[in-house]
């Protein structure tokens, strides 16, 4: 039970990193260039995690690599990017939060991790906490910047999904570096052919980017996708639903984004959504065959 726990305060470090991230996106960084803003965060990250893992893809991990690279960094990245630009910070990472569902529900069919009662009540919860956050008056809601957060979701859903699926056994710190390499090195040259060359760089942004890139990525995905191999994927999902809590006090503390009785009522929601889906993971992962499994291979012996 101790060492779960311990795997889920590792794990949580990300929410909470990629919830900062928005603020820091929308307040340091140049909103004219999303595809470099990627870029710039993706390739110097996944080459910091090379140089700590000293470990190149081999086999099918070449292909592996840009296909989870396009899916949890390159598109992703450029999504969030945008949304971060259109959307207030606790709006554009509450959405995020949505991925505690989405990834509950992949894990059945290609982890074989059935749903448990608990965990989709935290699930369910959570997303209760979402909304309470979203609905009511505020800053102007862009309906692209929605369709971006709602793409970002689902992709990186899909790709944290088949991460755990595929890498059981590769060392963390190689797999994520392969991914940020992988995500980078497809956004570069479309980069360079719509945005040009890379935006002149301040003093702040550069701060920003060496925040984004150290924290917001390379350690945040290496303690997402540790958690992702010791935890089952619906308990690492709801995690996420720290992501929005984050963003939301950022913006409340320092951009002066509204915080008031709904707000709170909502974080209240989203924390215990996290604990409650956090009770079924003591016991282990319950892994049985999604049904379309169990009707291909009815005698099917241990």
């Amino acid at each position: 039970m101790e060492a779960k726990w311990r795997w889920v305060l590792v794990t949580a470090i990300a929410p909470v990193a990629w919830g900062s991230n928005y603020y820091v996106t929308r307040q340091f960084l140049p909103p004219e260039s999303p595809l470099w803003g990627s870029a710039l965060r993706a390739l110097p990250a996944g080459v910091l995690l090379l140089l700590l893992a000293r470990r190149l893809p081999r086999g099918s991990w070449w292909w592996r690599s840009l296909v989870l690279g396009a899916l949890n960094i390159g598109a992703f990245f450029v999504l969030v990017y945008v949304a971060s630009q259109l959307l207030p910070s606790s709006v554009a990472s509450t959405i995020m939060a949505t991925s505690a569902l989405a990834l509950m529900l992949l894990a059945w069919p290609l982890l074989s991790e059935r749903p448990a009662a608990l965990g989709v009540l935290g699930a369910v919860t959570g997303v209760a906490g979402v909304g309470a956050l979203l609905l009511g008056p505020g800053a102007p809601v862009r309906g692209w910047g929605v369709a971006a957060s709602i793409a970002a979701m689902a992709m990186s859903s899909i790709g944290f999904v088949l991460t755990k699926r595929w890498a059981p056994t590769e060392s963390t710190v190689a797999v994520t570096s392969w991914q940020l390499i992988g995500g980078g090195a497809l956004i570069l040259p479309v980069a360079l052919v719509v945005e040009g060359p890379p935006p002149p760089l301040g003093g702040p942004a550069l701060l920003g980017f060496g925040y984004v890139t150290v924290v917001a990525t390379a350690l945040a995905y290496v303690a997402w996708f540790a958690g992702l191999r010791q935890l089952p994927a619906g308990a690492v999902g709801a995690l996420g639903l720290l992501n929005p809590v984050t963003g939301m006090l950022l913006g409340a503390l320092a951009a002066g984004e509204a915080f008031g009785a709904r707000q709170a009522v909502g974080s209240g929601l989203v924390l215990l959504g996290v604990l409650v889906s956090q009770q079924r993971s003591g016991a282990g992962v319950l892994r049985t065959a999604p049904p379309w499994r169990r009707k291909m291979e009815p005698c099917a012996l241990p």
